[in-house]
């Protein structure tokens, strides 16, 4: 039996980071992986489909290549060599957490990992031999899957999910997205610019629901541009997969209506991994499919912890790092500050791209607050216009009486690469006056943030 510090089950990027940083704080580490080192992030999720939404960006490109003045010939996207682009790219950055793991001397233990009371976790191997191992602390990280509808069960063929969606053997003539979220709205994106006729399906009444109102609207305006089917207030309550494709049957606010397909994606949301975990036989408290937790990832069994997808809070990467950071430094007897869920960036990489943080417009004056808007929009901004990527707009909201810094509602191109700045400054507690008096180069992107908060105060130059 081999005794650790810190045993972490799960690889994904809640698990390695908090391995990672415990062994900084001189901890002896084992992280459990039952598959890929890495996690979902890297080898299902975050890292593959940006590869994936590259090439379709690329191919965009070549596209309306003569709105640049420049002429391309007899251009065609070789659909099996970006999905192993995207897999190659998955796989180096895999490779790049066992480099990890070797500088910082962790060890990685192959298998299924169990608690069990009394500090130990048994791990299952591939061959099904059950080792224990002993440990001080232990975090659970075993993050979320694809969540089934029982309308639409998955067979991993014709109803997939996200990660049959990055490795389909052909590319679909049809496809039928269930769920507008950030899942739905980047595989849209992708097989739409790839050529294929895409159809979105969303219960709620706008797309991309968690998102500012306006940014529903403008992404809606987006995809219909550039081909996409959207039924909002819809639900599909059967697949009927018996033929050579499939045929859904949709409720509508105008009826029911049947639609083909070659293959249903359900992006409906992630169910958490808990099953099998020993949670009940050591006592592990839980509710509503999560762990429950305090503000360091203690659970209410000694010397457990959990973290990511599992606990309460935003299922996204950055989140489950950071949550994994705060709780090994609590381990270590630092005092790290909790969380704070109301500053945590959400990024949709499809295009346009939507990136956002704190309060909508609505969630504000919900909270009680007098607040100004200001909007800036990219038809208005010289790089943009330059860039031929003049959808879409900046929106920051402010509360009226101290300037706070509320929230920030973001749809364009490279709009991911600029809500940092804007989750920097809410962490500052900078003002809406701070931003406008803060110097934005010109030409570029950004200057929208600064045109958008000088348009909450009547001060906008370029509008």
């Amino acid at each position: 039996m081999a005794n650790y510090d810190l045993i972490v089950i799960g690889s994904g990027p809640g698990g390695y980071v908090a391995a990672i940083r415990a062994s900084q704080l001189g901890m002896k580490v084992g992280v459990v992986e039952k598959a890929e080192l890495g996690g979902v992030c890297l080898n299902w999720g975050c890292i593959p489909t940006k590869a994936l939404l590259k090439s379709a960006n690329v191919f965009e490109y070549i596209k309306h290549a003569s709105d640049y003045g420049i002429s391309v010939k007899d251009s065609s996207a070789d659909f099996a060599s970006v999905i192993k682009r995207s897999r190659d790219v998955a796989a180096s950055m895999s490779k790049g957490v066992q480099f990890l793991f070797k500088k910082n001397k962790i060890d990685q233990i192959a298998g299924f990992g169990k608690l069990k009371k009394g500090n130990k976790v048994e791990v299952t191997d591939a061959a099904g031999k059950k080792t224990d191992y002993d440990a001080k602390h232990i975090i659970l990280a075993t993050g979320g899957r694809s969540r089934e509808l029982p309308a639409m069960p998955l067979d991993g063929k014709k109803i997939i999910g996200y990660r049959e969606a990055m490795v389909l053997p052909q590319q679909p003539k049809k496809l039928l997205v269930v769920g507008s979220g950030a899942i739905g709205v980047e595989f849209a994106y992708f097989y739409n610019t790839m050529g294929t006729e895409v159809t979105i399906v969303e219960f709620l009444p706008r797309i991309v629901p968690v998102e500012d109102e306006e940014v529903s609207k403008q992404l809606e305006k987006s995809f219909k541009k550039a081909g996409i089917n959207i039924f909002t207030n819809s639900e599909v309550t059967k697949v009927d997969t018996s033929g050579k494709g499939c045929v859904a049957t949709v409720k509508t606010p105008t009826g029911e209506v049947k639609m083909e397909a070659d293959v249903v994606l359900s992006a409906v949301g992630v169910a958490t991994n808990l099953e099998g975990l020993g949670l009940e036989e050591v006592g592990v408290k839980t509710e509503k499919g999560k762990v429950i937790v305090d503000d360091y990832y203690k659970t209410n069994v000694p010397n457990v912890y959990a973290i990511g997808d599992i606990v309460k809070g935003q299922a996204l990467a950055h989140v489950a790092s950071a949550e994994g950071i705060i709780c090994v430094e609590k381990i270590a007897g630092h005092h790290p500050q909790p969380l704070d869920y109301n500053n945590i960036p959400g990024c949709t990489y499809c295009s346009p791209e939507i990136a956002s943080v704190g309060y909508t417009e609505e969630a504000a004056k919900k909270a009680g607050y007098q607040i100004k808007v200001g909007k800036f929009p990219f038809t208005a901004s010289g790089k943009a216009k330059a860039a031929g990527a003049s959808d879409g707009f900046v929106k920051v909201i402010f509360d009226a009486k101290y300037g706070e810094f509320l929230g920030a509602h973001m749809i364009g191109a490279n709009v991911t690469e600029m809500i940092a700045g804007v989750v920097t400054a809410r962490k500052l507690e900078t003002t809406g006056h701070e931003i406008i008096k803060t110097v934005h180069p010109h030409p570029t992107m950004s200057e929208a943030i600064m045109e958008a908060a000088a348009a909450a105060y009547g001060e906008v130059i370029h509008l």
